[in-house]
């Protein structure tokens, strides 16, 4: 896996580059204290995750984050916890808090890695299935079989046609696993798939019996 670092401290960045030589899954490519040499780098190399600070000098790294069309995965690093919830609204990957331990940089590591070989089982595939981590095994679901899926507590519980799955997957990964096409997201909580569609109004969606909440963020979305 593939990785830069963009951090206005150097010292912060010797950090992240001590702490990423020991991740024997993690290739820390280059180090960046300007975010817009960052952005030319992406521009010719492959970069599957960004190590990023959000209070920097020209652009803040939520801004930063916002200026990518095709975004790779991010884990903010940061001495701030105000951003924590908008961080998560963008899907980051992780927020570590500085100074963070080197078992804490391992286990925000370790949930890119996770959802880097998720969206790599996919990519292959022929676009009608997903596989879903359940404890040590890798469940084939199809994506037909899908009605909706909810956040609950730390896992994400999937309701298929015949049975409810339960996995610590999250919401924001299988956001960006499921094909946008026949899947929306209407509440941080929730996800469902168009075609399970029975009926909604403004502020509700019905799959069948289920009631599903349309989140204030979400209130412009199409569902058809």
């Amino acid at each position: 896996m593939i990785a830069i670092a963009i951090d206005d401290e150097p010292i912060a960045l010797d950090i992240v580059k001590s702490h990423a030589a020991k991740v024997p899954f993690l290739n820390l490519s280059e180090t960046f204290t300007d975010a817009f040499l960052a952005i030319s780098f992406m521009q010719q190399n492959k970069v599957d995750l960004i190590f990023l600070d959000i209070k920097m000098p020209d652009i803040s790294g939520i801004d930063f984050l916002k200026s990518l069309s095709n975004p790779p995965m991010v884990i903010f690093t940061t001495a701030y916890t105000e951003h924590a919830v908008q961080s998560f609204e963008l899907d980051a990957v992780d927020y570590l808090l500085k100074p963070f331990s080197l078992s804490r940089f391992l286990k925000a590591c370790n949930k890119a890695q996770e959802l880097y070989n998720l969206r790599n089982l996919i990519t292959g595939a022929k676009a009608n299935y997903i596989f879903i981590k359940d404890g040590y095994e890798q469940i084939k679901v199809e994506l037909a079989d899908i009605l909706y899926v909810e956040a609950s507590g730390n896992y994400t519980q999937l309701q298929l046609k015949d049975k409810l799955l339960s996995s610590r997957v999250t919401i924001n990964d299988l956001a960006e696993l499921l094909p946008k096409a026949a899947f929306i997201r209407c509440h941080r909580a929730f996800i469902v798939a168009k075609s399970q569609i029975t009926k909604f109004d403004r502020n509700q969606i019905w799959v069948g019996n289920k009631i599903i909440p349309i989140g204030a963020t979400y209130s412009g979305i199409q569902l058809t």
